[in-house]
């Protein structure tokens, strides 16, 4: 029966197998929204010099660019926030 328990853990279901990876995806996803808002508060953080204002566009540039960043950085292993989560949940899904 031991055997049985240890294979049916390392060979999940399909269905199982397939929440498992958008599980994973959601805590890559929120780990990257949390990184994000770290870039903004910091960004906020910064003066600016006041000679050239920022356009709106360059805002809304700027404010894309932080989110991919923040996305890049919790690819992978990021920073460990989305993988704890992760683990933590994964015994949840049936």
């Amino acid at each position: 029966m031991n055997s049985v328990a240890s294979a049916a853990a390392q060979n999940p279901s399909p269905d199982k197998a397939k929440s498992l990876k958008q599980l994973r995806e959601s805590t890559r996803e929120l780990e990257a929204m949390y990184i994000y808002e770290a870039y903004k508060a910091m960004r906020k953080n910064v003066p600016e010099n006041g000679l050239i204002k920022k356009s709106s566009g360059e805002k809304m540039f700027q404010e894309m660019l932080d989110l991919e960043m923040a996305r890049k950085a919790a690819s992978g292993k990021g920073m460990g926030l989305g993988e704890s989560m992760y683990q933590q949940l994964k015994n949840k899904v049936k």
